[in-house]
């Protein structure tokens, strides 16, 4: 739950200038099927270990659901080549008020991609989700300064 309208929150998501208040301190969108929906998280870090980088927007239907590639993080070498893929639902509950849930799939088998969905189980519910509440609550997060987040309550499922 987000103490924010449904528009807000949909902007935040979809527009460089929202991301950049509490996903990552730099990105590429493009709000389009199949442009980029890039996050950059290591602003120091040579192309191609920055981040979700080569993120694509697989489909969007506005102020409803955006769905995106993602990509393992650098560390992670083998199954970064590959990717999985994330659906965003936004819905309004009530005025001011909006619920955004999040499903992240598409995992293969073997352990580097069992550390691959608990590194994404951590980092969406303990970093990203918690951030997009910070964001509405408390203010624009200073990527000098990241607040310490707490976990927002979550149901895990491992797909394969």
């Amino acid at each position: 739950m987000v103490e924010a309208s449904l528009d807000e929150v949909w902007e935040v998501w979809t527009t460089v200038e929202g991301i950049k208040t509490f996903f990552a301190p730099d990105c590429n969108v493009d709000l389009r099927v199949d442009g980029p929906f890039e996050m950059f998280f290591d602003l120091g870090a040579k192309p191609g270990q920055r981040g979700g980088e080569g993120v694509r927007i697989l489909a969007f239907q506005p102020k409803v659901m955006l769905a995106f590639t993602w990509n393992a993080p650098p560390h992670m070498s083998d199954v970064r080549k590959q990717y999985t893929h994330v659906v965003v639902r936004f819905k309004e509950y009530e005025a001011g008020r909006t619920v955004v849930s999040l499903t992240h799939d598409g995992w293969g088998e073997g352990v580097e991609w069992d550390e691959a969905h608990d590194y994404f189980v951590r980092a969406w519910n303990e970093v990203v989700l918690p951030r997009l509440k910070y964001r509405f609550s408390v203010g624009l997060v200073d990527w000098d300064h990241p607040p310490e987040m707490s976990p927002v309550q979550t149901k895990s499922r491992r797909h394969s």
